[in-house]
């Protein structure tokens, strides 16, 4: 039998715990982006029931890029208070983001697909104008250029 995703909808909105994976490599973080949705969104997915935050960014990581990463460290939690673009459903998540170890000498093949089952497609975007892009979550924009020490705690209402 399958594990549970850690998400669960009520007649207020949607609960999602979710990781996310930051993979750089020649100052690019790979992000991915899938046929029905406007915006980029990270490496990652859903915890399962009974599963580590490192177990599941590892598992997603894998699933979306054909790749074991190695963990390097927690860099972000983040709670996010949003409406999801597409379905327009009101969503309470918290997501743990996962700096992973570079890995420079594979090249990636994306094998999942989003949510409405739309295939996905993985992307190097450059760090320094991710200004310029639609993404999520919002605040790789300005995090992922500075210096990321320690571990931050970060607070989005849309």
């Amino acid at each position: 039998m399958e594990e549970q995703d850690l998400t669960f909808k009520t007649s207020e909105g949607i609960f999602n715990y979710r990781v996310g994976a930051i993979i750089i490599r020649d100052k690019k973080i790979l992000m991915v982006k899938n046929d029905s949705a406007p915006y980029y969104y990270s490496v990652g997915g859903r915890v399962k029931l009974n599963e580590t935050s490192e177990e599941a960014v590892v598992r997603e990581t894998f699933e979306e890029t054909g790749i074991k990463f190695e963990i390097d460290r927690l860099a972000f939690i983040h709670e996010h208070f949003f409406h999801e673009e597409i379905t327009r459903e009101h969503y309470h998540e918290i997501a743990l983001f996962y700096l992973m170890k570079e890995n420079t000498n594979v090249n990636f093949v994306c094998k999942s697909s989003g949510d409405q089952g739309a295939k996905e497609h993985l992307y190097w975007l450059p760090i320094e104008n991710l200004e310029q892009f639609h993404l999520f979550p919002q605040f790789f924009k300005t995090k992922l250029a500075g210096s990321m020490t320690g571990i931050e705690h970060i607070i989005s209402k849309e």
